[in-house]
């Protein structure tokens, strides 16, 4: 016999199941499709619960914002732009589901060199080993030549890049966000930190320009934060620092300047979760009001399907 004493289980306190509240039932259990089932149909076969819950409350949060006028905020990283959702994404500014545009500088470059070659997104591996990593001549010359442009000429980045876009012989420019949003009115920013873009590189970069028109995209940028107060969203996808970093600073300044920009909706995408869009745009922003979301997938399957609802909850 052991010399150790053991709890006595027969002194157990058990109560009745048809007492307990249960998180589960079958009232909220997924339900199989048929085989000419649409979005809607697919969106009520979802069970009623976690990431399936939150993704129609975030359709409906999109949906009332854009009913209201409130600003919808699409802040992207590079990645969603090379992985060939533009026209997505542009069809959802079309569509009136995004008041603002924001990317960083790698996004923008990659729109760049889609709207003048068709085409983005070098071997890094291959090029890295000799120095040509970044040197392609075309890139750096035309992108530094509108960041002085948009410098001497008070603009921001993104309304530079997507003005010039627009006027020059860019033959994919129908594939461009920038020059989409510029045709549209859509405010684009473009949110530049020296040295982590390959036009950086280059000998005809304009440090100073640079720094003034995203300075001033910061600006455009908190300006529509500031609206977001009562039922706007912010959407975040893909970039796991510099974007996060902006719109919390742009989200401060707003609050400093109105006072009050509280209960909206903040919704971040990515392929795996981030400290600074979980902490910077989901959970600080909305901590007292308001609502974040998280939701974990591959970009090239998530936007399409978070896009193919929102067209779908609009014709509802």
């Amino acid at each position: 016999m052991s010399k150790y004493s053991r709890i006595d289980l027969k002194k157990a306190r058990t109560y009745s199941i048809q007492s307990r509240k249960s998180k589960t039932q079958i009232e909220k259990f997924g339900k199989p499709l048929e085989s000419d089932s649409d979005i809607n149909d697919f969106l009520k076969s979802l069970p009623g619960c976690l990431k399936a819950e939150d993704f129609r409350s975030l359709i409906d949060a999109i949906y009332n914002a854009k009913r209201k006028k409130k600003p919808i905020i699409l802040m992207l990283g590079a990645h969603p732009i090379k992985c060939g959702l533009s026209p997505i994404l542009i069809d959802l500014m079309e569509q009136g589901f995004v008041s603002l545009l924001s990317t960083n500088g790698a996004g923008a470059i990659h729109d760049l060199e889609i709207a003048f070659w068709g085409k983005t997104s070098e071997e890094v591996e291959k090029g890295i080993e000799d120095g040509s990593f970044g040197m392609a001549k075309q890139t750096g010359e035309i992108f530094n030549r509108i960041s002085s442009y948009a410098g001497k000429n008070d603009l921001g980045m993104g309304e530079a890049l997507g003005q010039k876009i627009m006027k020059m012989a860019a033959k994919f420019k129908p594939y461009s966000l920038l020059a989409n949003a510029y045709r549209m009115n859509i405010p684009a920013c473009v949110h530049v930190a020296f040295g982590t873009d390959i036009v950086h590189q280059h000998p005809n970069f304009d440090p100073a320009s640079v720094g003034k028109a995203t300075y001033a995209d910061f600006k455009v940028l908190a300006n529509q934060v500031v609206k977001l107060n009562n039922g706007g969203v912010v959407l975040h996808i893909g970039s796991a620092v510099i974007l996060p970093e902006v719109f919390l600073k742009a989200l401060s300044v707003a609050r400093n300047i109105k006072g009050e920009v509280k209960n909206f909706t903040t919704a971040n995408f990515d392929m795996i979760q981030h400290y600074r869009p979980n902490v910077n745009v989901v959970s600080r922003p909305t901590q007292k009001s308001g609502r974040g979301f998280t939701f974990t997938g591959h970009h090239e399957i998530m936007l399409p399907l978070l896009a193919w609802a929102l067209k779908s909850r609009k014709h509802k």
